[in-house]
């Protein structure tokens, strides 16, 4: 069973926590995060960041591993988790890694972000400066030059991505094509057994989302906004996140408490949505549906035989 991880998915609000954590303890796993707001420090009650409490015992890893403020990319992600990842192997425990960051997730299984070394080195920051100075037309211009393919199928608005395909030739010398159609000829560096929770119908999800903001205003996120932004540590990725990015909109005034509220149910749900594209293209994902709470048992019942199943063929752990 050595390098096999236990991947726990889904869209935000499905369960997915809770599950991977009875899952770590009736399988004598640790839990490794793969949440790309979770990663930062101070960010807890927005992020749903388990608490000690629930994490009942079980050892989380990639929780709390960089400031507010800092540049955090997936390469960096992929290397830090994929050492948490071998530790708990070589300890003969299970990985079970939980989240809802699709990158983070495809990145660390294949043991690449598909992000070529040399792309830290300050070539997007100088391309973000050239665009700014320039303008969409000139860059994708420069991009048709030595990328004619990408820049067919890419819209003049699409500012990341053409950024990212310079980026790429650049620091590689060829193209994204080229770069990602290679990349995927790598063996992956986990064999992944993958479990992705979803609710039928999708208002119940919703549902859960709407509620899950409620409970977070009560926690007190407005004041771990406020205590962010006054220390000063509330800027860049982080600064972006559902949640933040809608109360500091209302800190500077721009819109009510409530609305900010409301925009951060639809912003979630609108990520909730995102999140079930992402891993429905994934034909390893085992989908378990989990309509209410009360259902908690069967569905960790039904993870539990299909684990046995998978990790140990005859379901009987050796």
């Amino acid at each position: 069973m050595s390098d096999k991880i236990v991947v726990v998915c889904g869209p935000t609000a499905s369960g997915k926590t809770a599950l991977s954590i009875a899952l770590a303890k009736a399988f004598d796993g640790e839990v490794v995060s793969a949440d790309s707001m979770q990663i930062y420090r101070g960010m807890d009650i927005g992020t749903a960041k388990p608490t000690t409490e629930e994490m009942d015992g079980v050892p989380h890893h990639m929780l709390d591993v960089a400031a507010p403020g800092e540049s955090y990319s997936v390469s960096r992600y992929v290397e830090e988790a994929t050492a948490c990842v071998e530790d708990i192997l070589s300890r003969g425990k299970l990985p079970i890694v939980c989240g809802g960051t699709g990158l983070y997730i495809d990145g660390l299984i294949r043991g690449t972000d598909f992000q070529p070394a040399g792309t830290d080195n300050g070539i997007r920051e100088q391309l973000e400066r050239e665009w700014d100075a320039r303008g969409a037309e000139a860059m994708m211009a420069r991009l048709a030059a030595v990328d004619p393919e990408s820049a067919a199928r890419l819209h003049l608005s699409d500012r990341r991505r053409i950024l990212r395909a310079l980026e790429v030739y650049l620091a590689t010398g060829e193209t994204i094509t080229v770069h990602n159609e290679r990349s995927k000829q790598v063996p992956p560096r986990f064999e992944a057994v993958m479990i992705g929770l979803n609710t039928e119908p999708r208002d119940i999800l919703y549902g859960r989302i709407d509620r899950r903001v409620d409970v977070m205003l009560e926690q007190g996120l407005l004041k771990e906004v406020r205590d962010l932004l006054e220390a000063g540590l509330l800027e860049g990725t982080a600064a972006q996140a559902i949640g933040y990015k809608e109360l500091l909109a209302h800190f500077r005034g721009e819109m009510t408490l409530e609305a900010a509220a409301d925009l951060i149910r639809q912003k979630s749900r609108n990520y909730a949505k995102r999140q079930l594209t992402w891993f429905r293209r994934d034909q390893r994902v085992k989908w378990i549906v989990y309509n209410t709470p009360r259902a908690a048992q069967a569905v960790l019942q039904e993870a539990t035989e299909y684990l046995r199943k998978t990790l140990y063929n005859d379901g009987v752990k050796s």
